[in-house]
């Protein structure tokens, strides 16, 4: 598990409505029922579909005592590449940090977009989605994509949790739909370095 400090920092940046909300919580209760030390809350600003928002996740072996934002992330997951050009993504994240990206740019072209010199991580998450969920809704893959890169949780975990969560909320065909999106976000994430 990548972290400086007693706990691994994560922000997630997306916009509402493609998960990342839903994301961070999974990861959390997942971290819990793993017997770490957990938070998950999201930040919003206009609160409409389609605006920028973030989501954190802070976990740790120890009781966490700080409850506040998260400005030096470990990790940002980028759950839209379009934010890239609009806004500074890598904003805070630590220089040995990791940036995993929803895209299906090359690792340099998102080195050369960012100017982030750290470990960057890419995942086709939006075209994985459209084919395993039909809808283009990638939290469930960038979940699989982060659980690889970190390592925070086991991916077995991270499954059987949201079969828990959604079991009864998801057809079953988007349920499963959704836990190949895992696997194949753990499965085809690439990274530099």
């Amino acid at each position: 598990m990548v972290k400086t400090k007693d706990f691994l920092e994560i922000m997630w940046r997306g916009r509402a409505g493609q998960g990342a909300k839903s994301a961070a919580q999974i990861l959390a209760e997942v971290a819990m029922l793993s017997g770490k030390y957990s938070q998950a809350f999201p930040e919003y600003g206009a609160e409409r579909s389609g605006a920028p928002m973030r989501a954190f996740n802070r976990i740790s072996d120890q009781p966490i005592k700080i409850h506040s934002g998260i400005e030096n992330p470990d990790i940002v997951v980028v759950i839209d590449d379009t934010l890239i050009t609009s806004m500074n993504v890598v904003e805070g994240l630590k220089e040995d940090g990791i940036l995993i990206v929803n895209t299906q740019k090359s690792i340099d072209e998102i080195r050369k977009r960012t100017g982030f010199g750290g470990k960057i991580c890419i995942v086709p998450a939006t075209k994985i989605a459209l084919e395993e969920i039909k809808r283009g809704i990638p939290n469930t893959v960038m979940l699989g994509a982060l659980v690889k890169v970190t390592e925070v949780v086991p991916l077995d975990s991270i499954v059987e949790q949201f079969k828990e969560m959604f079991s009864n909320k998801l057809t079953p065909e988007m349920l499963e739909g959704n836990l190949r999106a895992i696997k194949r976000g753990y499965e085809e994430v690439s990274c530099s370095g």
